[in-house]
């Protein structure tokens, strides 16, 4: 009789019993997180009477931060926060389906942020520019919208700015992810590749790799790149820069990965939304209130619409700059500062350098991580 191979030998019988308690615990769990989706929806009712939203994300992150400093391990406080995030976004989803517009198709990093934000019980909303993300949460055919505001390599996305001066939406949230590019292509293989197609700021994130492996191909702008990735799946002689999330979307293979120039590549989102269907979030302790200013072109006026900050002892973690086109050598600055306005002296610095400024629009005021 043939002897019995490893791979169909029964467990020892130390490893049956710990995956029966293991087994027993999910059962538990399962029973312990209905009984909270029944609780959410008693919330749920309770917010309809009340006239309350649904989403509230200083209390969400309320919640976690109180999990991570409550954790015994050996969880990992990395662990805990997407484990949540899902718990809170199904028993979310049992009050009200929540809309999320992103850059679409399905398989950027947008969407990874959406994800990552809201969890996966959402209605997908994907866009074909960021303009369009802007539009669908203006319009109300999107509860949130998802848009990139910052890459720790390529700076800011410009058109995101801009577009902050031109609608009524305000940044209720933030998030960042590690921005993996990966060479996609239908055959795994480098030949023969005469165009890589993905989003500007992509081509620019990948610049030495791609003049190192790639010096007389074609380099080809799209509207994402997850577009670019479903392109590649058409087109034997294209290849595409995108996620591994893109790849197993469109059944490519991942030439090679991790092409970007920085290894410590971050891109960071705002979550926006309409003002009229949804509050400012209240003070979560660790918060940030993003802001543009402008200010009149004379000597000393940059400095001294700084001074308010510095003398009320409010911390500024963003500066950034963008021309007013104008014309006439103005600018618009965007400005994060730590804190909320319920906060007495962020309140006051604001107060003061609003009347410092030509002009003055609070962005957002938003809960961030700080564990």
């Amino acid at each position: 009789m043939a002897e019995t191979s490893a791979s169909t030998a029964p467990p020892a019988p130390e490893l049956a019993t710990l995956r029966q308690h293991i087994d027993a615990l999910d059962r538990e769990l399962l029973a312990l997180l209905n009984r909270r989706a029944a609780l959410a929806l008693e919330v749920g009712e309770v917010k309809k009477r009340e006239g309350s939203v649904v989403f509230r994300p200083e209390r969400e992150a309320q919640v976690i931060d109180g999990l991570k400093l409550a954790n015994p391990g050996p969880l990992q406080n990395e662990s805990v926060a997407p484990i949540w995030r899902e718990i809170m976004s199904a028993c979310r989803a049992l009050e009200t389906p929540t809309r999320v517009a992103y850059l679409g198709p399905a398989g950027t990093f947008s969407e990874e942020a959406a994800l990552g934000f809201f969890g996966a019980s959402i209605v997908r909303v994907p866009c074909a520019s960021i303009d369009e993300v802007m539009h669908a949460t203006t319009a109300g055919s999107a509860d949130f919208g998802v848009v990139p505001v910052e890459n720790s390599t390529e700076g800011v996305v410009a058109r995101s700015l801009d577009l902050f001066l031109t609608t009524p939406l305000f940044i209720i949230g933030e998030t960042s992810i590690v921005v993996r590019q990966n060479l996609l292509r239908r055959s795994d293989t480098l030949d023969g590749i005469r165009a890589v197609c993905a989003h500007p700021q992509a081509l620019a994130q990948c610049h030495r790799w791609l003049s190192h492996h790639l010096p007389d191909v074609e380099r080809r702008p799209v509207a994402s790149n997850a577009e670019g990735a479903r392109l590649a799946g058409t087109d034997d002689a294209l290849a595409a820069i995108a996620s591994q999330r893109a790849a197993g979307e469109y059944g490519l293979h991942v030439v090679a990965p991790a092409i970007q120039d920085d290894a410590h590549n971050r891109t960071r989102f705002a979550i926006v939304t309409h003002p009229q269907r949804h509050p400012q979030p209240q003070a979560s302790g660790h918060d940030c209130t993003s802001l543009v200013v402008s200010v009149t072109n004379r000597p000393g006026a940059v400095h001294d619409m700084l001074v308010p900050l510095k003398h009320h002892g409010v911390s500024m973690s963003r500066f950034e700059s963008r021309p007013a086109r104008s014309g006439q050598w103005e600018y618009y600055f965007y400005i994060d500062v730590e804190g909320h306005p319920q906060e007495p002296k962020v309140e006051a610095a604001l107060k003061e350098l609003r009347a410092a400024c030509a002009y003055f629009k609070i962005l957002g005021t938003y809960p961030i991580d700080v564990h």
